[in-house]
């Protein structure tokens, strides 16, 4: 008899918005070749059939009136109570709306739940907004069966916080590929090793800012790929990253074609990791993946993921001793180099961390 899964939290398949949803994406494939069935609840603007099939996949279509963060609650709740009349065993992927998991709860349903990276603590969100966030992840950790960490340091951060044994760690993981990509570098005016890489979101706990601001500071005789959406006509941030940039900075906007990215990533010369808040971040490990020398931004969330494969900053004066180090030392680059894909192999294959999923869905499975 197949075994029910139900995936709620993200906007759906196939992957198209982030992390979450190439992980999704992994998982759903991989399980319904071990004859799972797997559903997967998708946000739709336009109204569509309630279940659509996508590569043996249950599409399950909660229809929702627009695109924006109220959308997305309401899609939440609609997502969770359909869920609650289902019979299987439910993964939430994220706790931005975890109130709404009282409802499994109550109905005495088996749910994981994924806690992300600590969300309260990002930048960008308003003091209202960030109560909401820390309000969801006790809500998170109250509601569920399990919850999964992706890095040992958020893993002991809940602990210490809500002292109990359901927490497990599973990080991230990313596919090992590889592409020379001669038309796809040119299409973006870039050559091989002869460009550094930024593949993130343009927001402030991410030192895209300090990192561009640095690289400008002298001519580098390389240019600076910024992977992102940037909107330098409104957005008073993205305004500010743009004046202090040098012309050796080449916004290239958003790009979601993954043979495009890992193109990117495994042409530059080099690969920078802002990141301040969060556990195990996707671009991190994907740039592990695709062999990169790292400069990585100092915490203990970054030191886990890529420990040897990257060295760190913590302020302008690190940074730019970073910058000149790896651009001097060809020796030194390919050690980071070899240092990343080990470390990839070591802990982010797929194949390792969906068999850990498998595993506590199994475990926790209730009809």
């Amino acid at each position: 008899m197949k075994k029910n899964l139900y995936i709620i939290g993200t906007r759906g398949l196939p992957a198209k918005h982030g992390g979450f949803e190439t992980f999704e994406e992994k998982l759903s494939l991989y399980l319904v070749n071990k004859n799972w069935n797997v559903f997967v609840y998708c946000q739709k603007i336009k109204k569509s059939k309630k279940i659509d099939k996508w590569k043996k996949i249950n599409l399950v279509n909660i229809n929702v009136k627009n695109n924006n963060p109220l959308s997305s609650i309401i899609f939440d709740y609609k997502s969770i109570l359909h869920a609650s009349k289902q019979k299987g065993i439910f993964l939430i992927l994220g706790y931005n709306t975890a109130i709404f998991n009282f409802i499994l709860k109550i109905k005495k349903k088996n749910s994981i739940i994924n806690m992300d990276g600590i969300e309260w603590k990002r930048e960008k969100w308003s003091k209202l907004i960030k109560i909401w966030f820390y309000l969801n992840e006790f809500f998170g950790m109250l509601f569920s069966r399990l919850a999964v960490a992706d890095n040992p340091h958020i893993k002991n951060y809940l602990f210490s916080k809500y002292r109990t044994k359901k927490i497990i760690m599973i990080p991230y993981g990313a596919e090992k590929k590889n592409y020379n990509g001669t038309q796809i570098l040119k299409k973006y005016g870039l050559q091989k090793k002869r460009y550094a890489i930024i593949v993130a979101r343009p927001e402030p706990e991410n030192s895209v800012y300090e990192i561009i601001r640095v690289f400008s500071k002298k001519k580098r005789n390389i240019k600076l790929a910024v992977l992102g959406s940037y909107d330098f006509k409104y957005n008073q941030f993205h305004k500010k990253i743009k004046k202090i940039s040098s012309k050796e900075v080449y916004f290239l906007g958003s790009i979601y074609k993954k043979k495009e990215i890992t193109t990117l990533r495994s042409n530059s010369l080099f690969y920078f990791h802002g990141h301040k808040v969060g556990g195990t971040n996707p671009s991190l490990v994907e740039a592990l993946a695709t062999k990169c020398p790292i400069i990585a931004y100092d915490n203990l969330f970054n030191r886990w993921v890529a420990k040897n494969a990257a060295i760190y900053f913590d302020d302008d004066i690190s940074l730019d001793k970073n910058i000149d180090h790896m651009m001097s030392n060809d020796k030194f680059r390919k050690k980071l180099s070899y240092n990343s894909y080990n470390r990839f192999l070591e802990k982010f294959t797929w194949n390792k961390i969906l068999k850990k999923h498998e595993y506590y869905l199994n475990k926790n499975y209730k009809i």
